[in-house]
């Protein structure tokens, strides 16, 4: 269970499978955000560079068992927790965060990890003060991946598993894994779904009419940087962004 500690900043995270398009919404709402005047600050999953080298090698020599992932994957969001994102909560920044301990749950736990075990390994993380997941049907998650790129990687599609021979088969059986351990989060730790089928600019009019609510009569630390001159909205985006892949 993650702590229900208060922070003077506010947390703001986004879960999905790949191909929902959480990091095109995650991304559009970091840009509105700095248009507000407030500090905001973005962090992505596996993305630090204390363990970066360490599973960049593993993975190339498909070294992973699924405890030792999980573990990896563990470490690597204590640094970003430790030395970014707690500080900055302290001090008053939004923090908006594209995969959150969620991620772990879902994909550790669809790995075989025991399910306790993964939430007692993140206990030192807060419930967010608003997490966002992006549901998607697989079958348009994996026509999204596989029309952007030739290749799944090795550990995206589950291929540690011995689910089956072939990448996208055994993509489509992971990722059914992790849907299923999203699906039951939704109450647990009260997830706002989002369709991710619906057109880009909808997802995100959602998106900000929730955000305007929680940051309401919030004064949050200043940006120190001026806010650009509001415009009118220019969607340019049409399409989802996908994924690069499990990281």
């Amino acid at each position: 269970m993650l702590a229900k500690e208060k922070y003077p900043g506010k947390l703001i995270i986004v879960e999905g499978i790949d191909g929902s398009g959480k990091s095109t919404q995650i991304d559009l709402l970091y840009k509105w955000l700095q248009t507000t005047g407030k500090s905001v600050y973005f962090t992505e999953w596996n993305s630090s560079s204390l363990v970066k080298s360490t599973t960049r090698l593993g993975k190339k020599q498909k070294m992973f068992t699924p405890t030792t992932f999980s573990l990896l994957q563990a470490t690597d969001f204590a640094d970003r927790w430790e030395n970014y994102i707690r500080p900055l909560l302290k001090a008053g920044t939004i923090v908006l965060a594209d995969r959150y301990a969620f991620t772990a749950f879902a994909r550790d736990v669809a790995r075989g990890v025991d399910r306790e075990w993964v939430r007692y390994l993140y206990s030192f993380a807060i419930q967010p003060d608003l997490a966002f997941y992006f549901r998607v049907p697989l079958d348009v998650a994996i026509e999204r991946i596989t029309g952007a790129r030739a290749n799944l990687k090795y550990y995206e599609a589950g291929m540690d598993l011995g689910l089956s021979d072939n990448k996208i088969t055994s993509f489509r059986l992971f990722q059914q894994r992790i849907i299923a351990e999203y699906e039951k989060m939704i109450d647990e730790f009260g997830f706002t779904v989002i369709d991710g089928t619906l057109p880009v600019e909808a997802q995100q009019q959602q998106m900000r009419q929730i955000v305007r609510k929680i940051l309401y009569r919030w004064k949050g630390l200043p940006s120190p940087i001026r806010p650009p001159r509001r415009r009118r909205a220019v969607w340019s985006l049409t399409t989802p962004t996908i994924n690069k892949g499990e990281p």
